[in-house]
C-alpha cells in the first residue's frame, strides 16, 4: 500500500462508472493526440492553447468525479470505521496537489 491508506476502493466501483470515467480518459487521450498533431504540423499556437485548456478542464472534472466517489463511500466509510482523521488528512493533502 506505501503512503496510502487502502490499496483499492473500500466499495468496488460499479462497470458504469467505471465506463464513464475510462471514456473520458479515452476522449482526452484523443484530444492529446489531437494537439501532438497540431504541433507537428505548426498550427497556430493560440489554437493549441485553446485545446490545452480543454484537456486541462476535462482532467479537473474527471478528478472531481473520482474525488466525490471517494468522498461518499472511501473517507465515510473510514469515519464509521473511527479512521476519518487519517482519511480526511490524506484527501486534504490530494486536493492540495490537485488544486495547484
Amino acid at each position: 500500500m506505501g503512503e496510502h491508506l487502502h490499496e483499492h476502493a473500500v466499495v468496488p466501483r460499479t462497470d458504469e462508472e467505471k465506463d464513464k470515467v475510462m471514456n473520458r480518459l479515452k476522449r482526452i487521450e484523443g484530444q492529446v493526440r489531437g494537439i501532438q498533431k497540431m504541433v507537428d504540423e505548426d498550427r497556430y499556437c493560440v489554437d493549441i492553447l485553446v485545446q490545452i485548456s480543454a484537456i486541462q478542464s476535462a482532467l479537473k472534472n474527471v478528478g472531481y468525479t473520482v474525488t466525490e466517489r471517494h468522498m461518499k463511500h472511501c473517507v465515510t466509510d473510514a469515519i464509521n470505521k473511527g479512521e476519518g482523521e487519517d482519511s480526511i488528512e490524506e484527501l486534504m493533502a490530494v486536493l492540495k496537489q490537485f488544486s495547484k
